[in-house]
């Protein structure tokens, strides 16, 4: 399972990558492999100002589709929309070409309550 240390974790399978006052955002390899083939990724919410926890899109498997739930406030600055012609790069890069959207933090004190890749092995038992 890989789960990369330099990244922080929600308990919604999420992972996120902050560059300043900006948070990549993307679901885990964990996710992915629990969804299976995904086939469609939809992101509505681009230029949006969302809290925390706010549903910002869906991802949709063969089997099932799951709500994505924003890690950080802020505003949706960008959708990676090469997912909308290629959601199955979720599946083989979730952490690189697989990434979802692009957040300005608004409240960076929510970065604390982001779990480390430990805490996110513990939770899904890895």
């Amino acid at each position: 399972m890989n789960i990369p240390a330099e990244l922080k974790y929600t308990k919604d399978h999420e992972w996120v990558k902050i560059e300043g006052d900006t948070a990549t955002v993307g679901i885990t390899d964990f996710a992915q492999k629990e969804l299976g083939d995904i086939v469609y990724v939809e992101v509505e919410t681009l230029d949006q100002t969302l809290a925390k926890d706010e549903v910002f899109g869906t991802v949709e498997a063969v089997k099932t589709v799951s709500d994505l739930f924003l890690p950080l406030s802020g505003e949706i600055v960008a959708f990676n929309d090469a997912l909308e012609s290629s959601p199955e790069t979720v599946n083989s890069d979730p952490y690189g070409a697989g990434w979802m959207v692009k957040v300005k933090i608004s409240d960076e004190s929510e970065v604390a309550d982001l779990l480390s890749s430990e805490q996110y092995k513990e939770l899904i038992g890895a």
